[in-house]
């Protein structure tokens, strides 16, 4: 039983962690290394983040069942190219597309969640997941396979999928074990599939854009994505991936502030659809909080 305020802290959360997530966009864009580069490093660093995050926590980092250590090895494979494959998508298109295109991981979600964790479909999250695409269709400029930007897309629905796939499969262990603990696992992972990329990095180049991998990897990677893995614990991963929708506008915006990229009509609309979506889940979970409560 989930108290009005303690239910309302826990949206709040959800929300920052998607605050730091937004971030990515506009770094993703900004930093000039090739995306699997960026990816790695950002790797090393928010790995190192993490484990002396979680050492000063005290953190056990014991995996207690092979079957859970492995579900999470994979995840950690998933989220790399997750990773890889969003960052593909930013550089061959703009913050709003690049991150939009991501945007229908909500939809995959709502259809893999009920199949994986064998739990139920709810009606409202797929009327809403549908709310959240027409938003995406919205901000797609050019539908064109000879298109850089829609190439993007592609990339992009690819690394959704990788994503929804890995929620998913996390979502249980989040109940087991430390949500930091997870995530450096998976960062342990990221970093050995990519670090044969050392061998033929330009660590000059590196060294000049390792501010904003840092901040990627601090606040985007280690403060974000952990907060929104937590968030699993109070939400399924269909509502967070519904609420966590508004992290685009959040990305445009800071792309606006940033890189001086200026949104269309398109996005605009786009954008209200998907703040739609997200107000609607979040007045229904708050509805159903006090139902329990």
């Amino acid at each position: 039983m989930i108290s009005k305020p303690l239910h309302f802290k826990h949206i709040l959360e959800l929300n920052f962690a998607v605050l730091c997530i937004s971030t990515s966009g506009a770094l993703g864009r900004y930093i000039v290394l090739a995306p699997e580069q960026t990816i790695l490093f950002r790797a090393i660093l928010s790995m190192i983040f993490m484990f002396l995050y979680c050492k000063v926590r005290g953190y056990d980092f014991k995996i207690k069942y092979g079957s859970d250590f492995r579900v999470i090895l994979l995840c950690g494979v998933f989220f790399g190219i997750h990773w890889v494959t969003y960052f593909y998508a930013l550089k061959l298109s703009t913050v709003a597309i690049g991150m939009l295109s991501i945007y229908t991981y909500p939809v995959i979600t709502s259809f893999l969640e009920p199949v994986i964790l064998k739990s139920g479909f709810q009606k409202s999250h797929l009327l809403l997941a549908l709310l959240v695409l027409t938003g995406v269709y919205f901000l797609i400029p050019e539908v064109n396979f000879k298109n850089d930007h829609f190439i993007a897309v592609l990339a992009g629905v690819t690394s959704a999928f990788f994503y929804a796939l890995r929620n998913i499969l996390m979502k249980p262990k989040v109940e087991r074990y430390n949500g930091s603990v997870l995530m450096l696992y998976q960062l342990v992972v990221i970093t050995a599939m990519l670090s044969p990329l050392l061998l033929f990095s330009d660590f000059i180049q590196v060294k000049e854009q390792l501010l904003p991998i840092a901040f990627l990897a601090l606040i985007t990677t280690a403060v974000g994505h952990t907060l929104l893995l937590m968030s699993f614990k109070h939400f399924s991963v269909t509502t967070a991936s519904i609420m966590s929708s508004v992290q685009p506008i959040y990305g445009i915006l800071i792309g606006m502030l940033f890189l001086k990229e200026i949104p269309g009509l398109h996005t605009i609309i786009g954008g209200i659809l998907i703040l739609s979506a997200v107000f609607i889940e979040s007045s229904r979970t708050i509805r159903m909080s006090k139902k329990m409560s």
